[in-house]
């Protein structure tokens, strides 16, 4: 059993997705910050490392390109000797895909554009936006405004909804749209019980949460296994989403191993919509987050 009696979906708010004690190992994945030994270790123990079996590490290639040395001019009369000209410095060499890829996307301020980047350096303008709001036709595993989407990531939704469930891994809507006033009410509460530092590192400030867009949405398995806890990567739903919810403009927008540049540790279920050419130019691209996809600066901390 990858969590402990008791740390199932019900126990879960609509951000933290765990109990404010931080019992559960398989809770709601901690965020970046400088904060005391017990609260890095309940992050530790929130990346399932303890419980859960976890995916290997995705690799990074951060090498520059080095310049090569110029030749050694040839040993010949002084009216005959050359000197190779020198191989080009890696300011100059060409872009990489994900630079290419930025320069046609832009990441956007307004909320209401699907490329608008959320992340505890860049907070909702205006930090109470309201979107438009429907209630997409899949199933739905939550109720009130958490079974709301904007209309458009909604349509997408149904989509992929209905694709998925034809390719035998259903997948069910668990948390949609999440509002100012439920996020202040959720974080405060964390505040009250476990002081700021531990607030941040398990709850999104309000202002600063991309449920609130109507652009983001977290997915469950119709079996109902590993709801939002990290074992949920190794179900059908969550096998078909990682393969293939960019065909419908969708991304996993918490990837494995890159929290420092998203603030927020491994969330399969979390998938965000930025739009069909957007997802297949970012998966093109090789890009692992929209930060690096947009040419934003990482976001660990607020």
């Amino acid at each position: 059993m990858c969590c402990p009696p008791g740390a199932g979906r019900s126990s879960y708010s609509p951000r933290t997705r765990t109990t404010p004690s931080g019992a559960s190992s398989c809770g709601r994945s901690r965020a970046v910050a400088d904060v005391p030994r017990r609260t890095v270790a309940l992050s530790a123990l929130a990346l399932g490392l303890t419980a859960c079996s976890a995916p290997a590490a995705i690799e990074r290639n951060d090498a520059g390109s080095q310049p090569v040395p110029a030749s050694s001019p040839s040993p010949t009369d002084a009216s005959t000797t050359t000197t190779a000209a020198p191989a080009p410095s890696s300011a100059s060499a060409a872009p990489t895909a994900a630079q290419t890829a930025a320069g046609r996307f832009t990441a956007a301020a307004s909320p209401a554009s699907a490329l608008v980047v959320v992340n505890k350096r860049r907070p909702l303008a205006p930090v109470d936006f309201v979107p438009e709001l429907t209630r997409p036709n899949v199933v739905l595993a939550t109720s009130g405004e958490g079974a709301l989407l904007n209309p458009a990531t909604a349509h997408a939704a149904e989509a992929m909804f209905a694709a998925a469930a034809n390719a035998g891994s259903p997948m069910t809507l668990v948390s949609g749209y999440r509002s100012y006033g439920t996020q202040s009410a959720t974080y405060n509460a964390w505040v009250a019980r476990e002081g700021q530092a531990m607030a941040d590192v398990a709850s999104a400030r309000p202002g600063y949460s991309e449920h609130q867009t109507g652009w983001a949405f977290d997915i469950g398995d119709a079996g109902g296994a590993c709801a939002l806890h990290p074992c949920f990567k190794d179900t059908p739903a969550a096998r078909w989403a990682a393969a293939h919810a960019w065909e419908f403009g969708f991304i996993v927008r918490y990837p494995w191993m890159f929290h420092e540049t998203t603030g927020y540790y491994y969330e399969p279920w979390h998938l965000r919509y930025i739009g069909v050419e957007a997802a297949a130019a970012m998966r093109a691209a090789g890009a692992n987050t929209l930060e690096d996809f947009l040419g934003l600066p990482a976001a660990p901390t607020y």
